[in-house]
C-alpha cells in the first residue's frame, strides 16, 4: 500500500514558467546547460545544473557548487521566481507528444515505501551518481526534480483526470528543443485530495520508470535526518520527496541503442560470420532499417543495414532478464563478439535515446568516430513490470522514457 501525500509546492509565477522551466539535470552536459542558461538569471539550471555558475571545467562535485546551488535557491524563493504554495495541494501534469498526451499525479511519495519495496525499481544505481544527488538534496534542503512512477490504471483517477482536464491549466506551454506540450493543474479541493489519496492507498505498489537515483538518493536522505531525530515520527516533510505518477498502459518507451568505438580482434566480414552462429543475419541496405519486433535487431557496419534475428535457443522465453532484447544483445553480441562486458563502465560503448532516431547513429558510425551501430527493439512496461515483481533487476541502459518530465513547475521543499 503506497503512501502518499499533498505538499505546498514552490512554483513560478505564471508569467515566468517558461524562463524557470527546464530539461532534467541529467539529459544534458555542463556546457550545454551553460548555453541554454546563458543570459537568463532565472533558468533552473543555475539550481539543478550550478557547476554553470562557476568557470567552465570547474569540477561539478566541488563542495563550492552544490553550496551555490543551495544559495541559487534561496535567492529564487527570495526573488519570487519560486513562490510556496498556500496550502498543501496534489497536482495534475499532462505532456503531449506526437499528438498523444498522458496525464500524471503530482505527489509526495514514501521514502520509507522506497527502502521496503513499495515503490519497486528494476534497475541498480551508480554508487557516484547516487552520492551526488545525495549532495544536492542534502545541501539544498529541497527535492528539485520529481521522479517518474508508473502505477496499474484505477478508474476513478480517470474520472477525476478527466473533470481537472476540461479545466483551464494553470501552467501551458511548449517546451523549446523538443517541442513537446507540457500543463499543469492544481488540486486544491479537499474532497478530490482525499479521493487521490485514498485511491493510491488502494494500489499494490508503485514502479519507477524513471529516476532511480533520485529515489535512492531522497531515500538515503530521509533515512539520515530520521536517525538524526529522535523524536521523528515518520511525517516529518523529509521522509517524502517528489513523484509524478503515471497510469502503467499509457507510457512511451524508446529504444536505447548502442555504439561502439572499434569492432576488438574482428574485421567487418569476420564479426558478421560470427553473428551467424546466434543470429540469422540479412542485409538490408544504405537506409535506416528498424527493428520491428523483439528479438530483432539493427546493426549497422560499413555503410550498410543489416537485420539479425535471435535463433532459438538462444533465449529462454520463461527468464525474465534472459528474454529481453538487451540481455541477448549484450551476452551474444557485445560480450561474446566485441569483449564488451561492463556496459556502465567500458569506454568503447556509448549510448544513444530512441528519441534522436536510427540517423544519429549511422551519422556517428560515418562520421568515423564510432565503428559500429546496434538498435533495439524497445522495451515494454509489460516486461519493466513483470520484472520489477520479480525482485530482479534489469540489465544497464534498458529503457528509455519519453517525454521527460520537465523541471522547475514545482519543487518540494522539507
Amino acid at each position: 500500500m503506497p503512501i502518499i501525500k499533498p505538499f505546498k509546492g514552490y512554483r513560478p509565477p505564471v508569467e515566468l514558467v517558461e524562463e524557470v522551466e527546464s530539461r532534467p539535470y541529467d539529459v544534458l552536459n555542463s556546457e550545454e546547460a551553460r548555453q541554454e542558461a546563458e543570459g537568463n538569471p532565472k533558468s533552473l539550471y543555475h539550481i539543478i545544473k550550478p557547476e554553470i555558475n562557476f568557470e567552465p571545467g570547474t569540477d561539478e562535485h566541488d563542495e563550492r557548487v552544490y553550496d551555490c546551488a543551495a544559495q541559487k535557491f534561496h535567492e529564487f524563493c527570495e526573488n519570487g521566481w519560486l513562490v510556496e504554495e498556500d496550502k498543501a495541494c496534489y497536482y495534475l501534469y499532462a505532456q503531449t507528444m506526437n499528438g498523444r498526451t498522458q496525464f500524471g499525479w503530482v505527489v509526495c511519495a514514501s521514502a520509507a515505501d522506497y527502502l521496503n519495496g513499495v515503490i519497486k525499481k528494476h534497475e541498480l544505481t551508480r554508487a557516484d551518481k547516487e552520492e551526488d544527488r545525495m549532495r544536492h538534496v542534502r545541501t539544498i534542503g529541497a527535492h528539485m526534480e520529481p521522479v517518474f512512477l508508473a502505477f496499474q490504471p484505477r478508474k476513478e483517477l480517470l474520472a477525476l483526470r478527466q473533470k481537472y482536464a476540461a479545466q483551464p491549466p494553470v501552467y501551458d506551454f511548449i517546451a523549446p528543443i523538443d517541442g513537446f506540450r507540457h500543463q499543469l493543474w492544481v488540486v486544491r479541493d479537499e474532497a478530490d485530495i482525499q479521493l487521490i489519496t485514498s485511491e493510491f492507498e488502494q494500489m499494490p505498489c508503485l514502479y519507477i520508470a524513471d529516476g532511480h537515483h533520485r529515489s535512492a538518493a531522497a531515500a538515503r536522505v530521509a533515512d539520515e535526518l530520521h536517525k538524526a531525530n529522535p523524536n521523528s515520527d515518520g511525517t516529518e516533510e523529509y521522509n517524502f520527496y517528489m513523484a509524478v505518477c503515471f497510469p502503467a498502459d499509457e507510457l512511451t518507451i524508446l529504444d536505447y541503442n548502442r555504439l561502439v568505438k572499434d569492432l576488438g580482434s574482428h574485421t567487418p566480414e569476420s564479426l558478421l560470420k560470427a553473428l551467424e552462429e546466434d543470429f540469422v543475419v540479412a542485409p538490408r541496405g544504405a537506409m535506416p532499417w528498424r527493428p520491428e519486433a523483439l528479438h530483432q535487431f539493427a546493426l549497422y557496419l560499413e555503410g550498410t543495414w543489416y537485420s539479425l534475428e535471435a535463433r532459438p535457443g538462444t533465449f529462454d522465453p520463461a527468464d525474465p532478464i534472459g528474454n529481453l532484447d538487451v540481455d541477448i544483445s549484450s551476452r551474444l553480441i557485445l560480450d561474446k563478439q566485441l569483449g564488451i562486458k561492463d556496459l556502465r563502465r567500458d569506454s568503447r560503448i556509448d549510448f544513444v535515446g530512441g528519441l534522436r532516431g536510427l540517423e544519429e547513429l549511422q551519422a556517428r558510425v560515418d562520421s568515423g568516430e564510432m565503428k559500429l551501430a546496434l538498435a533495439l527493439h524497445p522495451v515494454s512496461m509489460d516486461q519493466i513490470i513483470a520484472i520489477a515483481d520479480s525482485g530482479h533487476i534489469m540489465p544497464p541502459k534498458a529503457t528509455w522514457f519519453e517525454p521527460k518530465l520537465r523541471s522547475g513547475l514545482i519543487v518540494h521543499k522539507f
